[in-house]
C-alpha cells in the first residue's frame, strides 16, 4: 500500500462552492478517493493527499484547466492569521473592472441618449447606437467578463458547461443580435453578483480570522527573580518557561498560573459569559483575557500545540466535511445546468417552428432562460450557510467539526448520557470510611489510597485527597494492575490487595457480611461505593458522592420540549447509584455497571431503535461508545486534546445547558438552508414562465438572480448573529 502524504496548495479565485465542486470533479479522477480531497473556501486552500510529489506537478495542470490556478502553501501561510501577500491586481482587480464596467455602461447610456436626442431633433436616423457608443458598451463587456472568459472557456473545452459557460453564451448572444447595452449591463450586473458572492466568503473568513488571532503574537517571558520579562515570539517560548500576563492582556499560551489571582474571560474559547477566577494551579489558556491581576504562568505546551490552536485547525478542517444539503446542491446544479442549456436551446427553435414566431424574438427569450438559468444563488445558498453556522457555534464554545455534523443534531431522536463528568461535577468527595471488624478507618483509607493513588479515575482522586487531608501517609505498592471498569489491585508487604467496584467483590466471590446493611443505605442515598478488599475478605467500603451538576436537570427537561424521544444514562456505576441520579434529572431509561464495551453496543440498540442517536460524554472514556454513535458530543472539552480530537463535537465548557442550543443552532441552520433553496429555486421558476411569455429582459433576469444572490447572502449571514436561536 502506497504511503499518503497531505500537500497543500493556495487556489487563486476559488471564491464559491461553484468552484469547489468544478475542482473535485476535476480532480477525483486523479485523486481516486474524495476523502483525500478536503477544500477550505475561506482561505481558498486545497489539501490533497498523494502518494508521491511527482503528482503535484499533475495535480497543478489539472487545476489550470479550470480556470484556477495553484501555488503551493508555505509554512508561512499555515493558517488564516498569516495571510499571503498579494499583490494590488489580485486583491483590487475584480472590484477595479467592475466598477469601471458600470461607469462605461453609464457613460454610454448617456451619450447614446443625447446623440439619439440630437439626431431625432435633426431628423435622422435614430435606430441606430452610434460607433462610438457601442464601442463604450464592448469595453463595458470586455471589463465586466475579464475573470469569467477564462473559466467558460475551461467549462466549454472539458464539456461540463457552469454558470460562467451559460452567462458568457447570454452575454455573446446579445451582442450577435446588436442588443449591446443588454449585453453590457448582464456583464456588469453578473460581476458584481460575483464581486458581492467573494464579499460574503470574505466576512466569513473575518469571522472565522476573528477565532485565529486570539493569541497574542508575543509573551513576555521571565528569566529570573525580579525580571520584568523579555518579549518573545511564542513560537519560540518553549513548554515550562514561565510567562508573565498584565492585566487586561491576553494569556498568549497554554499553562497553569503559579503566582497571582485574577478573573479570567474565557469566552473566546468556552462561551462562558462570566469571568472565571483562577489562581495558583489554576489552568489557564491562550487567547483568555486576563482581568485586573497580575499572573505568573508556567507554560505547559508549545504554541502549535495549545487548545486554540486544535480548535483552528478543526475548525479549518471542518469545512471540507460536507454537510447533505451541500451534496445535494451540488449534485442538482451538476444536471440542473445542462438541461437548462437544453431548454434554451429548444426554447430558441421550437416556437418558431411551430409558431412562426420571429427568431430574433425567441433567441432573445432563449438567452434571457440562459441567464435566469445561472445557478450562482442556489448553488452559494448552502455553504454561505454552513460555513456562517460553524463560526457562529465555535463563537459560543461549541466545536462542529463540519457541516454534516452541524445538520445532524436536528434529525436526532435520542440522547445517551455518561453519568462521572457529564451529568454529574466529575468531582467525586470521599464521604465515607466503613471499614470491617478488625480494621480502623484510618487502615483503611490509607490503604486504599496507595492502591489508588496512580489512577486517574475521578473516583480514586476523590480517596486520594480524603486520604491526603486526613494527613495519612502512603505506601509504596508492587504489581499494581489497572482493571478496567472494575478498579485496580497490587501488592503490599507482600499480599495481594484490591480496591473496586461491586463486579469486582461479585468476582472475587466475596460477600459483604456485616457491611450489607451500611452499603444498602449508601447506595440509596446516590453514594458510589468502593470496596476494598484482600485475598479472603472485605476489608471494609468507601462512599464517594458525585455532586449532581446545576444545570443537569434543566438541559434534559429542555431537549424533551425540543421533541428528544429518549433520554438515557449509561453509566459505570452501581444501579442503585444510578438510579438516584436518574430521578433527580429526569432521565427516560438507566443502565448502570456498564464496561466501555457495554457502552458501545447499547448505543447501538439505541440506534436501530429510533433512527439517529448521540452520545455525550467526556471524550476520553467514552470513546467506544462516542464512536458508535451517530454523533459524539464531548463536554468540557477546553484543555483536553483528547476530547477534542475524539468528539464530532466538542461542547468547550461543562454547560449542559449548550446541548439544547445546538439543537436550535442546527435547527436554524436547516431552515435558513431551506429557505434559501426555495427562494433561489422560486425566483428562477417565476423569470422562466416570464420568458416563455414573452415578457422578461435580459437585465431584468440578471438583476432578479443577483438579487436572489443577494438574499440568500444576507439569509445565510444572519447565522453569524449573536442573538438565542429560536425553536422551531
Amino acid at each position: 500500500m502506497q504511503q499518503m502524504t497531505w500537500q497543500h496548495f493556495r487556489i487563486k479565485g476559488m471564491d464559491c462552492a461553484e468552484e469547489v465542486g468544478l475542482l473535485r470533479r476535476e480532480l477525483l479522477p486523479l485523486v481516486g478517493d474524495e476523502e483525500r480531497l478536503r477544500f477550505d473556501l475561506i482561505n481558498a486552500k486545497l489539501s490533497v493527499a498523494l502518494p508521491a510529489e511527482g503528482q503535484a506537478a499533475a495535480l497543478v495542470a489539472a487545476i489550470a484547466r479550470t480556470g484556477l490556478s495553484a501555488t503551493p502553501w508555505h509554512d508561512a501561510i499555515s493558517c488564516s492569521c498569516c495571510a499571503p501577500e498579494e499583490s494590488f491586481w489580485e486583491r483590487r482587480g475584480r472590484i477595479l473592472l467592475t466598477v469601471f464596467s458600470g461607469l462605461l455602461i453609464l457613460v454610454a447610456f448617456l451619450a447614446d441618449s443625447l446623440t439619439r436626442g440630437l439626431t431625432g431633433a435633426l431628423g435622422g436616423n435614430h435606430g441606430v447606437a452610434p460607433a462610438g457608443v457601442v464601442l463604450l458598451y464592448l469595453a463595458a463587456v470586455l471589463s465586466g467578463i475579464w475573470f469569467v472568459a477564462p473559466r467558460a472557456w475551461a467549462s466549454a473545452r472539458r464539456l461540463r458547461p457552469d454558470m460562467n459557460l451559460l452567462m458568457f453564451l447570454a452575454i455573446c448572444g446579445a451582442l450577435l443580435i446588436d442588443e449591446y447595452f443588454e449585453a453590457a449591463t448582464v456583464t456588469f450586473l453578473f460581476a458584481l453578483a460575483l464581486m458581492l458572492e467573494s464579499w460574503s466568503v470574505g466576512r466569513a473568513r473575518r469571522a472565522i480570522r476573528a477565532l485565529m488571532e486570539l493569541a497574542p503574537q508575543t509573551a513576555r517571558v521571565l528569566d529570573g527573580e525580579g525580571s520584568n520579562g523579555e518579549e518573545r515570539p511564542v513560537a519560540e517560548v518553549p513548554p515550562g518557561s514561565r510567562v508573565l500576563v498584565r492585566p487586561g492582556e491576553k494569556v498568549p499560551m497554554d499553562g497553569h498560573v503559579l503566582e497571582g489571582h485574577s478573573a479570567v474571560d474565557q469566552s473566546p474559547l468556552t462561551g462562558e459569559s462570566i469571568p472565571v477566577e483562577k489562581t495558583a494551579g489554576d489552568e489557564v489558556f491562550a487567547g483568555s483575557l486576563n482581568g485586573d491581576g497580575l499572573l505568573v504562568v508556567e507554560v505547559e505546551r508549545a504554541a502549535h500545540d495549545s487548545t486554540l490552536a486544535h480548535i483552528l485547525r478543526l475548525v479549518e478542517e471542518a469545512q471540507s466535511r460536507r454537510a447533505n444539503s451541500e451534496r445535494w446542491v451540488e449534485r442538482f446544479a451538476y444536471w440542473y445546468t445542462p438541461a437548462m442549456l437544453g431548454v434554451a436551446a429548444l426554447l430558441a427553435v421550437l416556437p418558431p417552428l411551430i409558431l412562426g414566431g420571429g427568431w430574433l424574438h425567441w433567441l432573445y427569450q432563449a438567452l434571457v432562460i440562459l441567464v435566469i438559468a445561472c445557478p450562482c444563488a442556489l448553488v452559494i445558498s448552502t455553504p454561505v450557510s454552513i460555513v456562517a453556522g460553524l463560526a457562529r457555534a465555535a463563537r459560543a464554545g461549541v466545536l462542529i467539526k463540519g457541516g454534516v455534523y452541524l445538520e445532524m443534531p436536528a434529525r436526532l431522536r435520542a440522547v445517551a448520557f455518561d453519568k462521572t463528568g457529564t451529568l454529574s461535577s466529575g468531582r467525586p468527595r470521599l464521604e465515607a470510611v466503613i471499614p470491617a471488624e478488625g480494621f480502623s478507618e484510618r487502615d483503611l483509607l490509607a490503604l486504599a489510597a496507595s492502591l489508588e493513588v496512580q489512577s486517574g479515575h475521578p473516583l480514586a482522586r476523590a480517596v486520594t485527597a480524603g486520604a491526603e487531608a486526613a494527613g495519612l501517609p502512603l505506601r509504596p505498592v508492587e504489581r499494581l494492575q489497572l482493571l478496567q471498569g472494575r478498579g485496580v489491585a497490587g501488592e503490599l508487604d507482600g499480599r495481594s490487595y484490591w480496591v473496586g467496584s461491586e463486579r469486582l467483590l461479585v468476582e472475587r466471590d466475596l460477600g459483604l457480611a456485616e457491611l450489607a446493611a451500611d452499603a444498602a443505605r449508601l447506595e440509596d442515598g446516590g453514594h458510589t461505593l468502593l470496596f476494598v478488599m484482600n485475598e479472603t475478605r472485605l476489608l471494609g467500603l468507601l462512599a464517594v458522592r458525585d455532586a449532581l451538576r446545576p444545570d443537569a436537570a434543566e438541559a434534559l427537561a429542555e431537549l424533551e420540549r425540543l421533541g428528544i424521544e429518549h433520554r438515557i444514562i449509561l453509566s459505570g456505576d452501581n444501579k442503585r447509584v444510578a438510579h438516584a441520579l436518574a430521578g433527580e434529572v429526569g432521565a427516560d431509561e438507566v443502565r448502570a455497571e456498564l464496561l466501555p464495551a457495554d457502552k458501545a453496543r447499547a448505543v447501538d440498540e439505541l440506534r436501530v431503535a429510533y433512527g439517529s442517536c448521540a452520545m455525550v460524554g467526556d471524550g476520553v472514556n467514552d470513546a467506544p461508545a462516542l464512536a458508535a454513535a451517530d454523533l459524539g458530543i464531548a463536554m468540557g472539552a477546553v484543555g483536553s486534546d483528547a476530547a477534542i480530537e475524539t468528539a464530532d463535537i466538542a461542547l468547550m465548557t461543562d454547560d449542559l445547558r449548550r446541548l439544547p442550543w445546538l439543537l436550535r443552532h442546527s435547527r436554524r441552520v436547516l431552515r435558513v438552508i431551506k429557505e434559501n433553496v426555495i427562494l433561489a429555486l422560486g425566483l428562477k421558476l417565476v423569470f422562466m414562465g416570464l420568458a416563455v411569455a414573452g415578457i422578461a429582459t435580459l437585465w431584468m433576469a440578471i438583476a432578479a438572480d443577483m438579487g436572489a444572490s443577494l438574499l440568500v447572502i444576507a439569509n445565510g449571514l444572519r447565522l453569524l448573529e449573536r442573538g438565542r436561536p429560536v425553536a422551531p
